[in-house]
Parts: C-alpha cells; sequence; structure tokens
C-alpha cells in the first residue's frame, strides 16, 4: 500500500498547537524544528511546509 496525498508528521515547538493522527515530534526551539524537518524529509520521502514560525508538516504528495 502507497500513502497519496497525506500528512506524514508533524514538527512543532509548541505542543498545544498541534493534535492528530500523524507522528508528533516535539523540538526546543527554532533550529532544532528546522533541522527536524529537513531530516524528516528525506527519511519518510516526503515534503516539508512550514506552517508557522512553531509548526512544520511533512506531506506525501
Amino acid at each position: 500500500m502507497e500513502l497519496d496525498k497525506t500528512i506524514l508528521a508533524i514538527i512543532t515547538s509548541n505542543q498545544s498547537k498541534v493534535t492528530g493522527g500523524a507522528p508528533i515530534f516535539i523540538c526546543e526551539k527554532g533550529t532544532e524544528l528546522e533541522l527536524f524537518a529537513a531530516n524528516l524529509e528525506a527519511i519518510i520521502d516526503g515534503i516539508a511546509h512550514r506552517l508557522s514560525d512553531e509548526v512544520y508538516i511533512i506531506v506525501k504528495h
């Protein structure tokens, strides 16, 4: 089974801003947030999108 058009992961530095069924990664600050997004994007073969200063999502298009 191949996933298509779905959120694969959420990365945040503010846990109160996110909820849901995708894996959620909590980071301490902005630089760690960007590093997690870039690495997860490559590892899980998705695309990182910055939604705010505190939230990124990794999606599969």
